[in-house]
């Protein structure tokens, strides 16, 4: 039986991915915070008590600012393979908290790469690169374009992609970065573009909220589902060699469009709800994204199988299921 470690396994493309590598018979293990609260609802159909002999998912408190613990980690469970989904992964709260930013997404990824490096493990490694670092280069966008970082959270992403080319020459890890362009479920944090307006928007159907305020609507992006990206991060590491790969539908939707599309699909006009805030803009604003994933298709023979309409109607129907539930404890006075 396989191991994989899997950090940010409480996130969406953590969740999605714990539950394709379980179907695929791997033991999974995950690396999650400390918290008062608990942060596993994406997961907890998932687990099983560490007493129950089906149990095939465990996991272990930590945090990526901390270099011994991951080695110690990695010693201990001595995985296959190593996901590193984990990061401070919101762009916008990334020029708040920039030094936090460069800490997790940037540094946590040389922790990570240090403690294979120390323990000897043979374990292959994914790097959840992001589109973000292209920034304001022009589109599409390939493995061939030059980044220009437009955010803390790119900037950090940045620094992850080369010291995982680094590794992988100077130390002969098996280590990939997968530059995913924006991928979305109804998993997908509430803080999000896409999940706020389809949140939003189902509320307003069912009358729990009048407006939706929102920043550029102008800005371009493609977007894929999170599901699909999930398969092809498996994809990478069941490669003979590591190599780095751009992951993308091919497709670029404005974020006016997707609101539109949204709101048409619940009989409401977004002109009617929709109200811009000027604090949701970035100071630096990215433009146009647009993958091009040829060699992606061509080499690990992986294309997107959702398509964008797909897409905006499984997050509606989970976020109108939700609001429904929302009224009736409302009305029930709780």
């Amino acid at each position: 039986m396989k191991k994989a470690l899997i950090t940010g396994i409480t996130g969406q493309d953590g969740s999605y991915l714990a539950e394709f590598l379980l179907d695929k018979g791997y033991e999974v293990h995950g690396l999650i915070r400390r918290s008062s609260t608990f942060n596993t609802g994406r997961i907890d159909h998932l687990y099983k008590d560490m007493h129950d002999p089906e149990a095939r998912m465990y996991l272990h408190y930590g945090d990526l600012s901390v270099s011994a613990h991951l080695t110690n980690l990695l010693s201990d469970i001595k995985p296959d393979e190593i996901y590193h989904l984990g990061a401070q992964s919101h762009v916008r709260v990334s020029f708040d908290t920039p030094e936090y930013t460069g800490d997790i997404t940037g540094l946590g990824t040389i922790r990570l790469l240090e403690a294979i490096r120390k323990t000897g493990i043979r374990a292959k490694f994914y790097q959840a690169s992001s589109s973000e670092m292209f920034g304001a280069a022009p589109p599409p966008q390939s493995e061939l374009t030059p980044f220009q970082p437009r955010s803390p959270y790119a900037a950090a992403k940045v620094y992850s992609y080369y010291v995982v080319k680094n590794y992988r020459d100077a130390y002969n890890i098996f280590a990939c970065n997968g530059i995913l362009f924006n991928h979305e479920s109804p998993r997908r944090g509430e803080t999000f573009v896409t999940r706020k307006i389809t949140r939003a928007a189902a509320r307003i159907k069912l009358g729990l909220q009048e407006k939706l305020y929102l920043g550029n609507l102008d800005a371009k992006r493609d977007w894929g589902f999170a599901g699909d990206y999930v398969e092809v991060m498996w994809m990478m590491l069941q490669q003979d060699k590591p190599d780095d790969f751009v992951i993308a539908t091919g497709e670029t939707h404005s974020v006016r469009e997707f609101v539109e599309r949204v709101f048409e699909k619940l009989d409401l006009d977004y002109r009617d709800h929709v109200k811009i805030d000027e604090r949701y803009f970035r100071p630096t604003e990215v433009d146009v994204l647009l993958g091009d994933s040829t060699k992606a298709e061509k080499t690990l023979g992986w294309k997107s199988k959702t398509t964008f309409d797909q897409l905006i109607d499984m997050m509606i129907k989970t976020d109108l299921e939700l609001a429904e539930k929302e009224k009736i404890l409302n009305e029930a006075g709780y």
